[in-house]
């Protein structure tokens, strides 16, 4: 899928999948592409990436079909068009909790090359676009989503009025961060996480905003649940994830069935 693509099937409430990609493999893309995936995510939040290698990963991945989603810093609108003109189709922005903090990012991302105070006035409403330069939005910007995470009570709390911003795209649940701001981390089966979880997804179905969660687990179950709820941007696990579980098990299997003991795991892997 491209940008226009993803968001439609996302608004008409169709899921559609992906997985977060760290490798800058150039092997890696035409595998990644057999798995069948409508979209990839790449998070420079988290992950150090040279701004050209995020650029050939997003040029690359759109090349073969996957729209890909570029998780940036922090909610800051000159990132955001910094990765656009890189290649990404979609943007979305960490720990966002505040309408402003939305509607910045919907300047960058969906009314740019307008900045400054023209941008300002037509964000705060106290200015229109002409009927020329409205459709020139409209049109220019259409393969380019934007996407927030939610990820900390005072975003649920303002949640209603984060869902109420033109242009909003999508909400993704990070769910280390929430189950911390919660109180509770990485209590992923606490009553209390559930609760939160459910409750973000069917207030973003009910303003027509797709709706997902970054599963860092291998609990399918725990998502076909979800999904009752509206669940529908499935975000689930990572390449170096499943080559560390896909490997352990092998590994582990070949040990087991040879007779030696299991490998011991240094407590410093643990921090890396």
């Amino acid at each position: 899928m491209n940008g226009k693509q993803l968001r439609a099937a996302m608004r008409s409430g169709q899921r559609v999948y992906g997985t977060l990609i760290v490798s800058e493999s150039p092997r890696w893309p035409s595998t990644v592409a057999k798995i069948g995936l409508d979209y990839v995510f790449i998070d420079t939040e988290h992950i150090a990436l040279d701004r050209g290698n995020l650029s050939w990963m997003c040029q690359t991945y759109a090349a073969l079909g996957m729209a890909p989603i570029v998780r940036i810093p922090s909610p800051d609108p000159y990132a955001a068009c910094m990765v656009l003109d890189g290649g990404a189709a979609g943007v979305m922005a960490p720990y966002v909790e505040t309408v402003e903090q939305v509607q910045a990012l919907r300047g960058a991302i969906k009314l740019r090359p307008i900045k400054g105070q023209r941008l300002a006035a037509v964000l705060e409403g106290r200015d229109k676009f002409s009927p020329v330069l409205a459709e020139y939005q409209k049109t220019h910007h259409e393969d380019n989503l934007l996407i927030i995470n939610i990820e900390s009570q005072p975003a649920i709390d303002n949640l209603d009025n984060l869902l109420s911003v033109e242009g909003l795209d999508a909400i993704l649940i990070g769910p280390h961060d929430l189950s911390s701001n919660l109180g509770i981390p990485e209590q992923y089966d606490h009553p209390l996480f559930d609760e939160a979880v459910r409750h973000i997804f069917r207030k973003a179905r009910a303003h027509g905003v797709a709706a997902g969660i970054h599963c860092i687990w291998t609990d399918v179950q725990r998502q076909v649940e979800w999904a009752k709820d509206g669940l529908n941007l499935i975000l689930h696990s990572a390449d170096i994830l499943a080559m560390r579980d896909s490997l352990t098990e092998h590994i582990g299997a070949l040990r087991c069935a040879m007779g030696d003991q299991p490998a011991r795991v240094s407590a410093a892997a643990d921090n890396i």
